[in-house]
């Protein structure tokens, strides 16, 4: 099990101007809580050193060898991980750290990274990954946490998937979660779907279907209605029923008697 080292201090006084005097310092306020402790500790870190005590492939998983400092000739130490940091939305800057306190011949749970590896055969054919988790939550002593998990996406075709229980958990390493869970799926594309709606539309609209009373003329139906069209009235003739039109001949015989 590899460790990394840190030394962090007891902070002495708790006050907003105390932690905006550590922070222009380049230190921040941090917590230690977890096993082997009845209270949590409030401490003063050095994220620069904390980023040295991590791992590269681990990062958050390593397992840190930490010694607290209380200005005093004795310094406690723990076994600690990383457990939580907040970073500033704008400066990009650590602003507080949390670790916690472990026992290294106890489980804990973790999140393990999960890389997936080759083509799969359903891209051939126009399929898409989608990749449902980037992580996999596992239980396992400090010593056991892997760096990654390796999945092989090869044979995925669309519409197959991988599980939880595809992946090869090493010795002393258990899933936190059911078995069932989907890491990744090989879907057809959308833009096959949005063509075969489009198809769809398309066949509904039957050339030379005459439209629903009341519905709109097509487009094509106001291009033959224009000036000029071949069965379209003259050029500044009024339009049947528009106002100043001409009424249309009435039937002499319809509601009236025969003229002589």
């Amino acid at each position: 099990m590899e460790v990394g080292k840190l030394t962090v201090h007891l902070r002495k006084t708790i006050s907003k101007g105390e932690t905006r005097k550590l922070r222009a310092q380049g230190l921040v306020p941090g917590v230690c809580y977890g096993a082997n402790l009845s209270a949590p500790l409030s401490v003063v870190v050095n994220p620069k050193e904390l980023k040295a005590s991590l791992d590269p492939a681990k990062g958050r998983n390593t397992v840190i060898d930490v010694t607290v400092q209380d200005g005093s000739a004795s310094a406690a130490r723990l076994t600690a991980m990383l457990w939580e940091y907040q970073i500033d939305a704008l400066k990009r800057n650590v602003t507080h750290v949390d670790l916690i306190s472990i026992d290294p011949n106890k489980a804990i749970e973790v999140e393990v990274p999960v890389e997936l590896t080759g083509k799969a055969i359903g891209t051939v054919d126009g399929g898409q990954i989608h990749v449902e988790r980037h992580s996999l939550p596992v239980k396992c002593r400090p010593a056991d946490i892997p760096v990654k998990f390796t999945v092989d996406i090869t044979e995925l075709k669309i519409g197959d998937a991988l599980h939880v229980s595809d992946v090869k958990m090493p010795a002393g390493v258990i899933a936190a979660i059911p078995e069932t869970f989907t890491l990744v799926t090989c879907v057809a594309p959308k833009a096959e779907k949005e063509a075969e709606t489009a198809v769809a539309a398309e066949g509904a609209l039957v050339e030379g279907a005459v439209p629903a009373e009341g519905a709109a003329p097509a487009e094509g139906a106001a291009a033959a209605a224009a000036p000029g069209a071949k069965g379209a009235p003259a050029a500044g003739a009024p339009a049947a029923g528009a106002k100043g039109a001409a009424p249309a001949k009435a039937d002499d015989k319809k509601g009236g008697k025969d003229k002589k």
